[in-house]
């Protein structure tokens, strides 16, 4: 907590002001970076043709995610064994589900592979995986 106080320019007691415990202030942070990537792929597939156009602009913007955006999604992941940290994970999953079918207009099956080559590319952005390892263009090969 006293990193996190000094990275915000704040003090350690105004943290626990805001936040009763560290559960809350991880789910707040989490919560913040599912809704920054949700809007960068509502922003990029607005000038779609249609959903497998709206797919590939969405999947191009997560590319521009940051490497600490990928971290705290896999740290959500990684500490899905806690029950409550578990709900509030499956929640930011699903609810950003739904939101990437509204914003798209693609099948649930579609968005499901989808969501399965974020997950490769959430990992292999976290790891520094060269680009080699990824998939084409204009998924992040190059």
């Amino acid at each position: 907590m006293p990193a996190i106080a000094r990275r915000a320019g704040i003090s350690q007691p105004y943290i626990y002001a805001l936040f009763p415990s560290k559960k809350a202030l991880f789910a707040a942070a989490h919560t913040r970076v599912v809704d920054r990537i949700r809007d960068g792929f509502a922003a990029a597939a607005r000038e779609a043709t249609g959903p497998g156009d709206a797919l590939r602009r969405a999947g191009t913007s997560f590319l521009a995610a940051d490497r600490e955006a990928l971290l705290c999604q896999l740290q959500g992941y990684a500490a899905s064994g806690d029950p409550e940290l578990r709900e509030h994970v499956r929640g930011e999953l699903t609810r950003l589900f739904d939101d990437v079918l509204a914003i798209t207009g693609a099948s649930r099956d579609d968005v499901a592979l989808f969501f399965a080559g974020g997950m490769f590319l959430t990992v292999a952005g976290a790891l520094d995986v060269p680009k080699a390892y990824w998939p084409k263009p204009p998924y992040g090969g190059s």
